[in-house]
């Protein structure tokens, strides 16, 4: 069994980045964008009502305040503030979430917030504790090494990615480097499918690296998103792997 989430909700105001619609219609979980790196209180409730509609569980993109940068951007925040900006996210998007006939179910920090908790003890720890706070019940998502798995008795769930390019260290490679987004459609899909089934993930050395994802990414806005998680689903669905959110 496998869950497949992609990033949604990441407009801003009159722009819109990517097929949330589309999306919507193969994903299993939307990590919705709650407002720091991108998205608005219209964009964020239009996501929610469309996720209730077809039945995708909601979660909270959580991200260093950068809507200028996309959250992409390392900073550091002291781990009071990270904790606070962190809860508001959640809060937020809950509220929506309710309003429109469901609730947050799980977090998932995004870009440089995401990788910096992977190696960053005491940014993982304020991230936790935002959720601790919130609701010590909603899982977190992120990388099977990550430091989260070490701070918290929260519950981790380990994800993968099918779109992104890996270091021999299991980590992701930097989207400064080229060739760390993948756009080519079979690569992704037959990524993916041994992700699922088997486990691991080739890194850019050529080494096998495990993985033991419970939920596979495709982001919303890496070109062609659509036909890549189209892509995906398909490959799972022939190889009668159940596809079904962990949340």
């Amino acid at each position: 069994m496998i869950d497949l989430n992609a990033d949604l909700g990441e407009g801003l105001g009159p722009w819109r980045l990517g097929d949330d619609l589309a999306l919507l219609s193969i994903v299993s979980s939307a990590n919705v964008a709650c407002g720091f790196h991108a998205g608005d209180p219209v964009i964020m409730r239009r996501t929610c009502a469309a996720a209730v509609e077809r039945g995708v569980v909601i979660g909270a993109q959580v991200s260093y305040r950068d809507l200028s940068g996309f959250g992409r951007r390392e900073m550091d925040v002291a781990p009071e503030e990270l904790t606070a900006e962190v809860l508001y996210q959640i809060a937020a998007l809950d509220g929506i979430a309710r309003v429109e006939g469901d609730r947050v179910r799980y977090v998932k920090p995004h870009g440089a917030l995401y990788n910096r908790i992977v190696r960053d003890p005491v940014q993982a720890e304020a991230v936790a504790a935002a959720v601790e706070a919130y609701d010590p019940a909603l899982p977190v998502l992120t990388l099977p090494g990550s430091k989260l798995h070490e701070v918290t008795d929260l519950t981790i769930v380990n994800e993968c990615f099918a779109d992104r390019a890996y270091t021999p260290a299991g980590t992701l490679v930097s989207r400064r480097e080229p060739g760390a987004v993948i756009e080519d459609v079979a690569q992704v899909a037959d990524r993916a499918l041994r992700m699922a089934v088997e486990g691991v993930v080739e890194a850019t050395d050529g080494t096998r690296i495990r993985v033991d994802a419970r939920s596979i990414c495709v982001h919303g806005d890496t070109p062609g998103a659509v036909e890549l998680a189209q892509a995906v689903r398909k490959a799972l669905e022939n190889a009668a792997v159940p596809l079904r959110s962990f949340a």
